[in-house]
């Protein structure tokens, strides 16, 4: 039976993480690998992303209900996640007549907050979703929240705890390399760890 997992990863095409993301999909979707699970992420992914006034606030806002509707999120942290800021210039927190660009749309200029009023999330309920996190720190902050199943991964083939950005602080002994080296010196994900820890064995 399938999992619902997500997956939160750097998806930049140069500098990015998609080749871990890449192997992840290829054990869920092929006939070899017992790692049977569907990608939240990728399923909903530009539900609200098509609308031509997306903005970050929604794009958090889809990303709290696919991971409330996973049991397990998997972080990918290479090299620049702790750099990355997007989705993290939100003014509404600091300035009622503020404006943001929709969602990839930068050339058609900034439109007024689409929010009337702010009302703090509540303690026990989602991560709110008009904050100035990055995207990575909101699923993070969301995963927490939420008492999700949570594996960190290095997108590497040593644990380079250096990468973790500050709001993983805690989880350094969490966090594991994706790689590992096979008989013949070959990097190949370490699909043993993720059968167990997904719990298909």
């Amino acid at each position: 039976m399938s999992k619902r997992v997500y997956i939160s990863a750097d998806y930049s095409e140069v500098s990015g993480d998609r080749d871990v993301i890449s192997v992840l999909h290829c054990w869920a979707f092929d006939n070899l690998h017992k790692v049977d699970f569907v990608d939240m992420a990728q399923v909903y992914s530009g539900s609200v992303a098509q609308s031509p006034d997306c903005r970050v606030c929604d794009l958090k806002e889809e990303f709290n209900r696919q991971i409330n509707a996973s049991s397990t999120v998997i972080f990918i942290i290479g090299d620049k996640t702790a750099s990355r800021l997007a989705g993290s210039n939100c003014k509404r927190n600091r300035n009622v007549l503020c404006s943001c660009t929709p969602y990839k749309q930068n050339v058609n200029g900034s439109k007024v907050c689409k929010h009337n009023s702010v009302v703090d999330a509540p303690i026990d309920g989602d991560i709110g979703y008009i904050n100035q996190f990055s995207y990575l720190q909101h699923e993070f902050l969301q995963a927490v929240r939420r008492n999700k199943q949570i594996i960190i991964v290095f997108n590497s083939t040593r644990k380079e705890s250096s990468w973790l950005p500050s709001y993983m602080e805690g989880f350094e002994n969490v966090a594991r390399p994706f790689w590992v080296l096979n008989s013949k010196g070959e990097k190949v994900g370490d699909y043993e760890y993720f059968k167990q820890t997904l719990g298909f064995m």
